[in-house]
């Protein structure tokens, strides 16, 4: 249940970076969220001790949280600047 709400979790988040960002074109809203689906799990299973089997801990939500939010901020400074680059 706990990888279940890691995943829905960060896939929520980052679909609400893109909506945030007005991100337009499909791959990348794709792209955020599958970015915020991986950085929440990682996150959670690392705060989580290690396991995804049994319950989770409000510590592991609230790191995967913070990291996702983290990831999905840097992500878009990157991309940003890579796209001020180009024109």
């Amino acid at each position: 249940m706990a990888l279940l709400v890691l995943i829905v979790l960060g896939g929520t988040l980052g679909w609400l970076a893109s909506i945030l960002a007005r991100t337009e074109a499909p791959g990348d809203i794709l792209r955020q969220i599958a970015l915020g689906m991986v950085v929440s799990v990682t996150a959670g299973e690392i705060a989580n001790d290690g396991t995804m089997i049994g319950s989770l801990s409000l510590m592991s939500l609230g790191t995967a949280l913070a990291a996702t939010g983290f990831a999905l901020v840097l992500y878009h400074a990157i991309a940003g600047r890579k796209l001020r680059s180009h024109t």
